[in-house]
């Protein structure tokens, strides 16, 4: 939610992403990093527990206080850290606040510092609201009990000390948080990196392939039909056009698969004518592309190639008419049409490549029947 331009729930909540590997990770290493930290509060609190003369029962309450509260402090980015709710964090920052001050009262001559503690844990863990409420209300606690001289726990000094360290702390945790932040924005650009890669070569290899293994299919369909009929010769053409087709199609398969690939809608305008012959489908083809805009022609490319293979596989027509216009191509067969609304792999594609040039993909019946396909970019 946010009023006035201030982000209210950031104010109060935020997210941490991390990963529970992560978390486990840093833990170990900070459960070895933290111990030599919590001396200064270990050892004095120890003294006190078996000097003589001190109560069982206050030993006992201060020794189970301070194991708590080290604990706490060794294990504190399993909660704060982690994808836990977030009244669980701020319970956890209040009892190990709660902790700190049982601490700084139990023990005789204590001083505020042993508050650092449970205070880095706000700084680092909880949103700006929480920091500012929690770690501004202990500030003041300790600044009213040094004014009225309650017990010698410190200074002025030792409580502005403290509103330096614990300032610092906060904006070194939200530096931490912006690197999880980038960390996980990487990880996720990465993914969808590789998604959009796979999606592009399942598109392309379609492409490439459903046109030019239609086009093998009909001609060698052609080919053994020569030979059936004593035409050898041309049998022998036809099968040499296939071979030629193959090797091209393993080239635009290789070319595809490292990026360089590129279509020329005038080399598929020639493939598309010979396409349509070996299927013996008449063909109403422009003889050039000049009047096609340049950035368009690849894109264009690709459509014509699509839609005359949907025309040799699919429609059954006799003849084909092709046209193209500045930022327009149409394509119109007279076929048996395709369901209203139906769409296969082929158009799909189609129409995310022309949606990525801020264009669009059309396809109706004719009205003669058959089927309209009419690419459109812009203006």
């Amino acid at each position: 939610m946010r009023g006035n331009g201030v982000d209210r729930d950031g104010w109060w909540r935020e997210d941490t992403p991390s990963t529970p590997a992560r978390l486990w990770r840093f833990t170990a290493r900070w459960v070895v990093v933290g111990t030599v930290f919590l001396i200064p509060v270990v050892s004095p609190a120890l003294r006190w527990a078996f000097a003589p003369g001190t109560p069982v029962a206050s030993a006992v309450a201060g020794l189970v206080a301070v194991a708590l509260y080290c604990a706490g402090y060794l294990a504190f980015q399993l909660v704060v850290f982690a994808p836990v709710p977030q009244r669980r964090k701020v319970a956890f920052c209040v009892a190990m606040l709660a902790l700190g001050w049982v601490i700084v009262v139990l023990l005789p001559d204590s001083q505020v510092y042993l508050l650092l503690y449970a205070m880095a844990v706000i700084a680092f863990g909880l949103a700006p609201g929480w920091v500012l409420v929690l770690n501004g209300g202990t500030l003041a606690a300790l600044a009213i009990m040094v004014w009225q001289r309650v017990g010698e726990h410190g200074s002025f000094s030792d409580v502005w000390a403290l509103l330096g360290i614990t300032a610092s702390m906060f904006f070194v945790g939200r530096l931490l948080r912006t690197v999880r932040r980038l960390r996980a924005a990487q990880a996720e650009i990465a993914t969808l990196a590789v998604t959009a890669e796979r999606e592009r070569l399942a598109r392309d290899l379609h492409d490439i392939l459903g046109h030019s293994l239609t086009t093998i299919t009909v001609k060698a369909g052609l080919a053994r039909r020569m030979l059936e009929s004593g035409q050898p010769e041309r049998a022998a053409a036809e099968i040499g056009e296939v071979e030629g087709l193959s090797r091209s199609a393993l080239a635009d398969v290789r070319a595809t698969v490292s990026e360089y690939r590129e279509v020329s809608l005038s080399a598929e305008l020639v493939g598309a004518r010979a396409a349509l012959r070996a299927a013996e489908i008449e063909a109403d083809l422009p003889h050039a592309v000049d009047n096609v805009r340049p950035d368009l022609q690849q894109a264009f490319g690709y459509v014509l190639r699509e839609a005359v293979t949907n025309v040799v596989r699919h429609s059954g027509a006799k003849h084909v008419k092709v046209r193209f216009g500045r930022n327009w191509l149409d394509i119109a067969d007279d076929g048996v049409g395709a369901p209203e609304g139906v769409r296969g792999n082929g158009l799909r594609g189609l129409s995310e490549r022309l949606a990525e040039l801020g264009g669009t993909l059309h396809t109706e019946s004719g009205v003669d029947g058959g089927f309209v396909l009419r690419a459109e970019v812009g203006s």
